[in-house]
């Protein structure tokens, strides 16, 4: 594929709001994760909260969008310049130039939830105020942004799981390849609702304790709200060797199980051989892997085995979920940019809350934080139902 320059990006999570927060987290090696204390959940687990959504006021005139996962994504969207330059993009490229490719995997479910506990005590309908289609309408995130920025492009929601936020790469890169647009947002938004916390419990996939992904004591998520934006674009530098550009997408689907991926990890390899392809590279050429790492005994088992079978036990990977925990639909995005931040300034961060690697695991997985030249990465996102997604980032040199 054409490498695609990243040349802005924007990110909230946990850590706080903004590409300094998340950069100043991973060095000092603080976590976002806390127990949970979010609306009326009653369950000992812990949480990566984005803090203060509820004073988030959207735009006069985005009124029908109010819900958190909207509030999540404007308060993205107001961090590290990105809105003023998506501006200069449409000066450039024209409104209608300007793609928008965004994921989510539960939208504004909360605040559908909520009308529920006020719906009418006789019939059963509904409050008046609430608006599916502005909120808990997977579509809603993509009109809210698309609004919010002034695009008139062509505007798509992902829905895959976990692997939302990286799959939007591959629609955006393909979308500009066919000459459909010039340049492209991507990123996405995923925020905490009842029915994910609960859920997961159900499935008695979440820790009590923070996240330790690749531990042998590791027994399960810490799930995470967040939301990220970036811009792709064509280099219009022939010899730009400094930009950290998209240089390959790979996706797979394992169709084995909804919630457990193939046990020897063949869908998760078979997006990483996919990825590397794509960008013309061979497995030497990948510095750093942020791993999916979800601190789940099959999953992290799954992705080692992959990680092994196609790189060796050589190349530094790590999860970074013990800083944000599990965004779901918004890891992909979040990752990405870590990823990026990690080749800008030269990071191989480690893992928080792992006491010590599995030694049934055979990856190179690090604990520490290492400084070290870091030109390509590659980042996995692997989502339930086997939606598999790779993405390889760096610099040309």
């Amino acid at each position: 594929m054409q490498p695609l320059v990243l040349s802005h990006m924007s990110i909230v999570n946990s850590l706080g709001a903004g590409l300094e927060k998340t950069l100043e987290a991973l060095r000092e090696r603080s976590t976002g994760l806390a127990p949970c204390r979010f609306e009326s959940v009653d369950l000992d687990i812990h949480v990566g909260e984005v803090s203060g959504l509820d004073n988030v006021t959207l735009r006069r005139d985005l009124s029908e969008f109010d819900c958190r996962n909207n509030r999540l994504a404007q308060m993205a969207l107001e961090q590290d310049g990105f809105e003023k330059a998506v501006g200069s993009a449409r000066q450039l490229y024209g409104a209608d130039r300007i793609g928008l490719f965004l994921g989510t995997s539960t939208s504004g479910i909360l605040q559908s939830e909520l009308a529920y506990r006020r719906r009418d005590p006789d019939t059963g309908a509904l409050p008046e105020d609430f608006l599916y289609s502005g909120t808990q309408n997977i579509f809603s995130l993509a009109a809210f942004v698309r609004r919010y920025l002034y695009l008139e492009g062509p505007a798509m929601v992902i829905s895959s799981a976990c692997s939302t936020t990286s799959k939007v790469f591959g629609n955006a890169a393909r979308m500009i390849a066919a000459g459909l647009c010039d340049a492209a947002v991507v990123g996405g938004a995923d925020s905490f609702c009842l029915t994910t916390l609960y859920g997961f419990h159900s499935l008695n996939l979440l820790s009590r304790e923070p996240c330790r992904p690749f531990d042998p004591d590791r027994d399960g998520i810490s799930i995470g709200e967040g939301a990220g934006f970036a811009m792709l674009e064509k280099s219009r530098d022939p010899d730009d060797t400094d930009s950290v550009m998209l240089l390959g997408v790979g996706e797979s689907c394992d169709a084995y199980h909804l919630s457990t991926p193939h046990p020897e990890g063949l869908g998760a390899r078979l997006s990483m051989e996919r990825a590397l392809s794509s960008a013309g590279l061979g497995p030497e050429a990948i510095d750093y892997i942020n791993l999916h790492g979800t601190a789940t005994r099959t999953n992290d088992a799954a992705e080692d085995r992959a990680i092994v079978g196609l790189f060796g036990d050589a190349t530094p990977c790590s999860s970074t979920k013990g800083w944000t925990g599990h965004t779901l639909g918004a890891s992909g995005i979040t990752e990405a940019i870590i990823s990026t931040l990690c080749i800008r300034h030269g990071l191989v961060p480690g893992s928080l809350h792992t006491r010590r690697v599995d030694p049934a695991l055979r990856s190179r997985y690090m604990l520490d934080n290492q400084s070290a030249v870091i030109n390509r990465v590659m980042s996995n996102s692997f989502g339930f139902g086997g939606n598999n997604c790779s993405i390889v980032l760096g610099r040309l040199r």
